[in-house]
């Protein structure tokens, strides 16, 4: 295994963005199944940009301009609807924790937080490219075997992905409670999510084609 692409991975998925946000909030908002369900989620929403790169289709995407628009809007339109959610509840994220810490609150499905998770990643163009450029730095395009190559590497991002974001969702599952006791701190970074969503939506919108 190439240790410059371990640790350029560990480097990219350790850096936050929508994906890692999503985890985090989820961790806060309903605790540590919430948090490593959203980092499955995360995780399984990388798996297509992964195939379109491997499969070539993401030369088409990158070429095409319109295809290339119509699905960076859709990820603009669920960021901010999500951050719509986020901003409206005047519960703030840890709302529903129990003060001992030790309740995880209501739950929701884990078929609704994946959904979640994996549209977020899903919805962004740029994993595509990403894959497309990232992958074949670390392969010799010229081995008959480069395609299952860029696969074992995508595979080996993916679980970093997962073991990353799994620590960012138990992280902030462990501080719920203390955020949940201090109420105005809870709607404050409730809000700040919200913002921090807009902003991502914001930066999709502005990439350049």
């Amino acid at each position: 295994m190439d240790t410059s692409f371990v640790l350029t991975s560990i480097v990219i998925t350790a850096t936050p963005g929508s994906g890692a946000l999503f985890t985090i909030a989820a961790g806060l908002s309903r605790g540590m199944r919430a948090g490593v369900i959203a980092a499955v989620g995360c995780t399984l929403g990388t798996l297509p940009h992964l195939a379109l790169a491997l499969s070539g289709a993401a030369a088409v995407l990158a070429a095409n301009a319109v295809l290339f628009g119509a699905i960076r809007w859709l990820g603009v339109a669920y960021l901010l609807y999500m951050a719509h959610g986020m901003w409206r509840d005047e519960r703030g994220l840890a709302s529903a924790a129990d003060p001992t810490g030790i309740s995880e609150g209501p739950r929701i499905s884990a078929g609704r937080v994946i959904r979640d998770a994996v549209l977020i990643n899903l919805l962004n163009p740029k994993l595509t490219i990403f894959f497309f450029v990232f992958l074949p730095m670390f392969v010799d395009v010229a081995s008959d075997t480069a395609v299952l190559r860029m696969a074992g590497l995508g595979a080996v991002f993916m679980a970093i992905t997962f073991v990353i974001f799994a620590l960012y969702g138990a992280g902030a599952a462990r501080v719920r409670a203390l955020v949940a006791a201090r109420p105005v701190l809870n709607r404050r970074l409730g809000r700040l999510f919200a913002l921090t969503f807009v902003a991502l939506a914001v930066m999709l919108a502005l990439t350049p084609h």
